[in-house]
C-alpha cells in the first residue's frame, strides 16, 4: 500500500509578533488566543489547511525568547524547538514595526541549526511603499527575501504560502509506487505512561531509552518489528524533558509529534497508565486520531499494579467508555510491559483492528442492509416531508467511508445516521476502526442510478 502524509509548516518567532493573528487568518476561524501581552500563545495549536490545493498542517507556536530564563518563556522555547523538530517548512515571524532586534538574530541562528527551508515573513506591513526600508533591513538575518505581509489586513499571504509550498518534499505530495505491506502503528499517550517499555518488549531488545523520568524520549523511533511472517512498524512519539511542574504545560509536549505520528500511521495505540486512570490529557490525544480517521486501540499498560478486588478490567472498561464516549468503536487490551502480560494479544488485535480499517463492503449488501433498517425503524419528517434513502455506497477506506444519497440531506439527523451506522455495524463488526458518512442530496427522478 502507498503513504502519502501532509507536509508540517511551524510559525516560530519571538512572543507578540503576530503568529497567532497569521494562524487564525489561515484556519479560517479564531482558534488561537490574540492578545499583546508575550506568552499568551502557551500551547503549539495545529490544523489543516488547503493552499491551492496543497494540503498542510500548520503548527502554531509559543514565541521565543532565548536568552530568557522565566518559566513560562523557556517552556515556550522548548514547544517552539519541538515544532522546528516536526516541520518540513519553518516561517519565521518578524515585526516590521519593532524592526530586527537582537533576539531575531538570536532566533535565526537557532532556526539555521535546523537546516530546514525558512521562509521569513515580516508582519504588520501594513503600507509597503512607506515601510520598504524598514522590511528590506531583515535582509541582515540572513535568511533570504523577507516577504512583508500584513495577517490583520490579509495582505501579502499568497505570496508567503507560494513559497512556502515550494519547499514541500515532493514525496509528500506524490503517492508511492513501492507496495508496502506493513502495518504502521503510533504509539501515543501522555509521558511515562510506558510507550517505550511496550515497544522494547515487543522487539525483545531495548531500541528505545527507557527512564522513569517523563519525557526522557527525545526523539521519535520508528522501530520495525517482524512477527508471525507479518511486518509491523512502531512509531514512538515521546516528547522532549518537562523542566517544570506546570500541570497545564504537560501537553504542550505531545501534540505536534502525537499529530505527525497519526497522521502517516494506519493505527493508533493509545497508551493509558491503570494507576492513573483516563485523563483529559487521554482524551485530547484520543482525539486526535478520531478527527483523522484512524483504528484506535486502548492499551491499559500497569495493569499488573492494580489490585483486582478493587477494580475489575469490566469497571475500569465502563470508565474508558463513558470518557471517551466519542469513540465506542475502540478497542481495550489490558497490557503489563513490565510482565509481558497479554502483549501477544496486542499483535492480534492490531491485526483485527488494521483489516476493518481497510474493509470494503459490497454495494449490493449495503443497500440491503439499509433498506432492511428502513423498514425497522422509519426515517424522520418534518412539516409533512419524509426522508427518503435512495442509495448507500462505500468509496474509501481507512476509515471506510460511505456516501448515502437522500432526497432532502437537511431531514438526514445525525441520530439516524448513527443508526444505519450501527446496521453495518452488527452486521461486518469493524471493530476498532471509525466509520464516515457522508450525505449527498439527489432529486427523486435522478434517485435511480
Amino acid at each position: 500500500m502507498s503513504r502519502k502524509r501532509k507536509p508540517v509548516v511551524a510559525v516560530v518567532g519571538r512572543p507578540n509578533v503576530g503568529k497567532s493573528t497569521f494562524f487564525n487568518v489561515l484556519a479560517g476561524e479564531r482558534i488561537s488566543i490574540v492578545k499583546d501581552t508575550p506568552g499568551v500563545t502557551r500551547d503549539r495549536i495545529y490544523t489543516d489547511v488547503d493552499w491551492t490545493g496543497h494540503e498542510f498542517t500548520l503548527i502554531d507556536t509559543g514565541g521565543i525568547e532565548p536568552d530568557s530564563r522565566d518559566i513560562i518563556l523557556s517552556s515556550m522555547r522548548e514547544q517552539a524547538e519541538i515544532a522546528i523538530n516536526t516541520a518540513d517548512v519553518i516561517i519565521f515571524m518578524t515585526d516590521v514595526r519593532q524592526g530586527v532586534v537582537d533576539a531575531d538574530f538570536q532566533v535565526a541562528v537557532m532556526l539555521r541549526k535546523s537546516h530546514k527551508p525558512i521562509v521569513l515573513a515580516v508582519n504588520k506591513t501594513d503600507n509597503f511603499a512607506k515601510q520598504q526600508a524598514d522590511v528590506f533591513e531583515f535582509y541582515n538575518l540572513g535568511l533570504g527575501e523577507p516577504f512583508p505581509i500584513s495577517s490583520s489586513e490579509r495582505q501579502g499571504l499568497g505570496d508567503l504560502l507560494d513559497q512556502v509550498i515550494s519547499y514541500f518534499p515532493k514525496d509528500l505530495n506524490t503517492e508511492s509506487d513501492e507496495e508496502d505491506d506493513s502495518i504502521r502503528i503510533a504509539v501515543v499517550g501522555k509521558p511515562n505512561v510506558g510507550k517505550s517499555s511496550i515497544i522494547n518488549k515487543l522487539t525483545g531488545q531495548n531500541r528505545v531509552i527507557v527512564s522513569d523520568i517523563a519525557g526522557t524520549t527525545r526523539d521519535a523511533v520508528d522501530t520495525h518489528i517482524k512477527h508471525n511472517r507479518k511486518d509491523y512498524i512502531f512509531v514512538d512519539t515521546a516528547g522532549l524533558r518537562r523542566k517544570n511542574k506546570i500541570k497545564e504545560d504537560l501537553e504542550h509536549y505531545m501534540i505536534v509529534r502525537t499529530v505527525g505520528a497519526v497522521e502517516r500511521s494506519d493505527v493508533t495505540v493509545l497508551v493509558i497508565d491503570a494507576k492513573e486512570g483516563v485523563t483529559e490529557q487521554d482524551a485530547k490525544i484520543a482525539g486526535i486520531a478520531h478527527e483523522r480517521g484512524k483504528a484506535v486501540i486502548i492499551a491499559v499498560n500497569k495493569w499488573d499494579a492494580i489490585e483486582k478486588v478493587t477494580m475489575t478490567s469490566k469497571e475500569f472498561e465502563d470508565r474508558i467508555r463513558n470518557t471517551l464516549s466519542f469513540m465506542p468503536y475502540a478497542e481495550i487490551v489490558f497490557i503489563s510491559a513490565l510482565t509481558g502480560q497479554r502483549l501477544p494479544k496486542l499483535y492480534d488485535t492490531i491485526d483485527m483492528v488494521a483489516e476493518n480499517h481497510a474493509m470494503r463492503v459490497q454495494t449490493g449488501v449495503l443497500n440491503e442492509i439499509m433498506s432492511q433498517a428502513v423498514v425497522m425503524q422509519q426515517p424522520p419528517s418534518d412539516k409533512g416531508k419524509r426522508l427518503k434513502l435512495f442509495y448507500i455506497t462505500q468509496v474509501s477506506v481507512k476509515p471506510p467511508t460511505f456516501v448515502i444519497f437522500v432526497n432532502d440531506k437537511e431531514l438526514m439527523h445525525f441520530s439516524y445516521t448513527r443508526y444505519i451506522e450501527n446496521q453495518i455495524r452488527d452486521t461486518f463488526g469493524f471493530k476498532g476502526t471509525p466509520l464516515k458518512f457522508i450525505i449527498r442530496q439527489r432529486d427523486e427522478k435522478d434517485s435511480a442510478l
